[in-house]
């Protein structure tokens, strides 16, 4: 039968208005339908006009002639269709994948992946060579069917922990309680990780114009120095009030700066959110410039507690542990989102950026500049360190301990009590009837040796770096004799002890 043009143009426009939103089946399936119900000749008919293979108009044909049921939802083909995987047929590919992704337990500890990089591409590849072909994308949806998925390290491991670790956690937990219930301020300090100014390169990223970053430097050796400007931001979270205080130091990270921190709190923002506070909670890491082994930490809190009226309660955390003082994840991790990306070039930039940190239900921050001057070698002497009124705790007394509001406030040796108590204790040394040589012929051959003494000195330190010096010379505190004194002393014994 003679199919007429007139029909040939609606059937065109109906598979053009239908087609796009049906599947293969449902195609196939309509064609055959078009094609039964056009008698002899439908299926070529059928076939031209929507430019498909007469095959796969008597397919369908037979489909309906079968009276097969419908396939369920979602599904086009009947199970078994197309072809085999890869691992049905090469039973052997799934565990030679295992044995080289798991070497150690699997298989052979000697695999050529042992200490390579397990990328899909190198997997593959090796799987090749071993007579197992496949691709890279195959690699991972096996890897995925066996429960493989990718993952970096986990920080967990923490070595050998110290034996009253969770005790004095529990007891941390006990003091902050009773503090809070008390209605008392319990912080929480820690000095954050220096940070070098200049236009360096700070990890994170920020919105810019495309095309458009941030230029910094490819090499950080040209800020490596002692005159090379830092930024040492110490914390102090009030974990009741949910705020944070950074005082930020250009200086040295000494017990001083930490203590004068908590001091500069207390006077700005404590004292007005606790005005009826009597005793104050401290919890900070044991390393640092506010570790318990420090004699001046407890000496200069011993005159913070004076001047305040306070008495002051000190729990630190054990070893390895600081990461679960609150200032950790509750005030630093928000500074260093909010600063991610953005070059700290000075002083103003850093105060700036940590002033502006905000979360939606987080702290609120203040932080400020402190230009003051905190140089290290300061030292507190045994006899004024047992006059302070520090009194250790039952639990762990070198961790937990109280500082009373009153006490004596001297001992603290500065850096030039220290030089004269050692050149007054050299002094008797340099006695023309201990060296038997005047005072100017000792002096002429302290300037002789000089050169070489450093010249010694230097070579020793080669062999202790293992090379040349690849960093400037630092003033990285002051040795506890100089050249001269120590020539004073050799002098002094050939001839006083030698002989």
């Amino acid at each position: 039968m003679a199919v007429v043009s007139g029909a040939v143009a609606v059937m065109a426009a109906r598979f053009a208005a239908l087609f796009p939103h049906l599947n293969e089946r449902q195609r196939r399936l309509a064609l055959a339908s078009e094609a039964r119900s056009l008698g002899h000749g439908g299926v070529r008919a059928v076939a031209r006009v929507a430019q498909v293979s007469e095959t796969t108009v008597r397919r369908g044909i037979f489909e309906l002639e079968a009276g097969e049921e419908p396939l369920p939802d979602g599904r086009v083909r009947r199970p078994g269709g197309g072809r085999k995987s890869a691992e049905e047929l090469d039973p052997g590919l799934v565990p030679a994948l295992l044995a080289l992704v798991e070497p150690d337990e699997r298989g052979d500890p000697m695999s050529p992946l042992r200490w390579t990089v397990k990328s899909l591409r190198n997997l593959a590849g090796q799987l090749t060579q071993a007579g197992h072909p496949a691709s890279a994308p195959t690699m991972g949806r096996l890897l995925k069917e066996q429960g493989f998925s990718l993952q970096a390290n986990a920080k967990t491991l923490e070595g050998t922990q110290h034996p009253d670790r969770d005790a004095q956690f529990r007891y941390i937990n006990e003091q902050v309680k009773a503090h809070h219930a008390a209605g008392q301020p319990v912080i929480s300090v820690d000095a954050k990780k220096k940070e070098q100014l200049g236009q360096l390169p700070n990890a994170g990223r920020q919105w810019r114009p495309k095309g458009q970053p941030v230029e910094v430097e490819d090499h950080s050796f040209y800020f490596v120095g002692p005159e090379v400007e830092v930024a040492i931001p110490f914390g102090v979270y009030d974990i009741a009030n949910d705020s944070g205080w950074v005082n930020v130091g250009p200086d040295h990270d000494t017990s001083v700066f930490a203590v004068e921190s908590i001091r500069r709190w207390w006077r700005s923002r404590g004292c007005l959110d606790h005005p009826d506070a009597d005793r104050m909670m401290i919890t900070a890491d044991c390393g640092g410039s506010n570790s318990y082994r420090y004699r001046l930490w407890k000496a200069e809190l011993a005159v913070f507690a004076a001047e305040t009226g306070l008495r002051v309660t000190v729990c630190h955390f054990p070893p390895g542990t600081s990461k679960w003082n609150k200032i950790e994840h509750r005030l630093f991790s928000h500074i260093t989102m909010n600063w991610r990306g953005r070059p700290l070039t000075g002083h103003e930039v850093v105060v700036n950026s940590i002033a502006a940190t905000r979360t939606r239900t987080g702290p609120r921050v203040h932080a400020e500049l402190d230009t003051g001057t905190y140089p290290t070698g300061i030292s507190v002497s045994r006899e004024h360190f047992r006059s302070l009124p520090v009194t250790p705790h039952r639990q762990s007394g070198t961790w937990n301990y109280t500082i009373s509001p009153a006490g004596p406030q001297g001992g603290i040796l500065t850096t030039g009590d220290r030089d004269a108590a050692r050149a007054h204790a050299l002094t008797p040394l340099a006695d023309p009837k201990v060296t038997s040589m005047p005072n100017h012929e000792l002096r002429q051959l302290c300037d002789r040796l000089a050169p070489a003494q450093a010249a010694v000195a230097e070579q020793r330190k080669y062999l202790q770096r293992g090379g040349a010096r690849r960093k400037q010379r630092g003033d990285h505190g002051r040795p506890l004799l100089t050249p001269a004194d120590k020539v004073l002393i050799t002098v002094a014994y050939l001839r006083r002890v030698c002989p």
